[in-house]
Formats: C-alpha cells, structure tokens, sequence
C-alpha cells in the first residue's frame, strides 16, 4: 500500500497551516499575545485515527519534527507515539519511540483482528505527519465524532500528564466518544477576547472554557473584571455556536492562590465565584444550555504534581467531572462509538 495523504485521518484539528496543524488562525495571530501563538504551534491534542482492516500488520507514519539544538537538555528524549484503541473506553495497545529526528518514519504493530484505532504523536517535538500507510493490509479514515472545543490554560494543554492521551481533554473526549479539539495554552487563557472570536468561527457541537487561573497572577484580575470578561467571552462564543452544550469550568484548586490577594486584591476563591456566577447569571437570563462546574471540589493536594497542575489522578478526575457534567448532552447529540 502506497503512503496516503495524512489530512483525512488527523483529528483533533482546528486549524491547518500548510498542512500543518496548529491551534490558532493562522490569519489572525497579530492579536494574539505572544505566547499563545507561540503555544499554538504546538499540536496538542492531535492525532491519527484510522479503521484497520482485519490482518493488516501494522501502521507506517512518516513525519517531520524538531530537533531541539545540540546543547538543550531535551535533545535526546525520544519520540513516542501511542497507539490506542478506537472508540469509547479505548485502552493503549503499545506505544513506540524512535530517536529524535527532523524527519522518520514509526512503525506500529496492530492486533490482528484489525478495528479502529488512534496515535497520539509526540505534542513537544511539534510533528507533522507527511503520510500514513499499511503493511500488509489496508487503512481508512476512522468516522467522525461530534467536535469538543475546550480552551483552556496549562492545565487543560495537559501538563504534568505523563501522556497526551492522560489529559483530562483527551480522557473525557474518549469516554464521551467526542472530537477534542485541546485549545489550551499554557500560561495563556487569561480571557483573550480575540481568541473567543476565533472559538466562535470553529465548527464543534460542544464547547468548555476552563480558564481563571492565570487570571489570577499571570495577568492579575479582579473579580469584577472576570466576571464581566467571561460574560462576554461566552457572548462572543455563543455568536459562532448558539445552540451548542457549553461548560464552563472554574479553576481548580490552587493552594498558594486560594485565599492570597493578587495585585488587584482577588484571591482565586474570589475569581472562582466571580466565574461562576457569570455562567449562572447567564444561564439565568435564558442561556439554557449553558452549564458550570466548580473546579475547587474536583482536586485534592495530593492530586497536584508541583502545586498547581494536576498530576495523571488529578487528570482523571477532573475528566470524569467533566464527563459526567457533558454525558447527558452528548447523549442528546446521538454520538456514536
């Protein structure tokens, strides 16, 4: 089987530069701040999801990567690519790493009886995926889900998980048999309205925005600017999907942050409620398929890796939170496996 043109097995998508995917509009980044479109780059979140069929041996990805420079300290990590299976519940089935380089080609072995699967590529070294074919067999696309856009900050882009597929995006997005577009950008969400706007130009049937804490410290906010900021966020939002389920998700535990005033004189309780009483408000004057959930409730300390982003626990949780919040309305939607 010749090398097939990647495009059509990429998920996780939002935009494509080039036939690279990246997580901004390529169009509009100059009203960006910087380190969001410098984070957009990065392909968090995206994948390979192909259907096998039955006694197809393995999988081939070419791609393309960076390659850090000779004295940086990441030079020699490898390059891990996961394969999971496809569909609800779906479990790793092997993994394979190859040695940093501009451009190669993995190999993944499948099982025999062939199904539906899903690669989670190496998000840091920034791949790009040139072609995909079969060894001894043949590949398709894997169907389509429901799209789930979920913007958010470091925690939402995965950090701390030891795996991409251990985010809490990418968890609930597999329980709930969904699309996840991961629009997360450390050290970023800090209610970038320009960013909205291109949220609402993006084609999904589920949104979450689960940003506060860089609102916090990062670029310091009081609570009535956050709450005026997420009410217009979702507002902007909603021009783009006004019938979509959309969660809102406030920030979750933060110790050093909970009851320390920032220069504004909020602490993060303080944005927390701020956030949520926005979405409440909202949903009150008659978004009825806006919902919000508290993050404070959802990790304990023993649930953070360095004090501030949940370790492969706290990811958990936090996605099983969040499934259980969205289940009914994915439900509603009719996905399928």
């Amino acid at each position: 089987m010749g090398w097939l043109e990647p495009t059509p097995f990429l998920r996780g998508t939002a935009w494509l530069d080039g036939g690279r995917a990246v997580r901004a509009d390529p169009a509009d980044l100059s009203r960006l701040p910087w380190d969001t479109a410098e984070r957009a780059a990065l392909p968090i979140g995206v994948r390979v999801e192909f259907t096998a069929a039955p006694g197809t041996r393995a999988v081939e990805l070419r791609y393309r990567a960076a390659v850090p420079g000779s004295g940086d300290a990441m030079r020699a990590l490898r390059h891990c690519f996961a394969l999971w299976r496809g569909g609800r519940g779906g479990r790793c089935v092997g993994e394979s790493f190859t040695a940093p380089a501009e451009e190669a080609t993995v190999t993944l072995e499948l099982p025999p009886e062939g199904g539906t699967f899903v690669v989670h590529l190496p998000e840091s070294q920034a791949p790009v995926i040139l072609g995909l074919r079969a060894r001894d067999g043949m590949l398709s696309p894997a169907p389509r889900q429901p799209r789930w856009l979920v913007h958010g900050d470091s925690i939402t882009e995965g950090w701390w998980s030891t795996r991409p597929a251990h985010s809490w995006p990418a968890t609930a997005g597999r329980a709930l048999g969904l699309d996840t577009v991961n629009l997360g950008f450390a050290g970023g969400a800090r209610g970038e309205l320009p960013l909205a706007e291109q949220l609402a130009s993006l084609q999904g049937e589920l949104v979450t925005l689960a940003f506060g804490t860089n609102c916090w410290s990062k670029a310091p906010s009081s609570a009535g600017l956050l709450y005026e900021t997420v009410r217009a966020y979702v507002g902007l939002v909603r021009g783009g999907h006004p019938d979509a389920p959309l969660l809102v998700l406030s920030p979750v535990l933060r110790p050093e942050a909970e009851t320390t005033r920032n220069a504004l004189g909020a602490t993060l309780a303080d944005l927390r409620t701020a956030m949520e009483e926005a979405g409440r408000d909202l949903a009150a004057e008659g978004d009825e398929r806006l919902l919000v959930l508290s993050g404070r409730p959802l990790l304990d300390p023993d649930d953070l890796a360095d004090g501030l982003h949940p370790n492969d626990r706290g990811h958990a949780r936090m996605a099983a939170a969040v499934t259980e919040a969205l289940g009914p309305y994915v439900r509603e939607a009719g996905s399928g496996d």
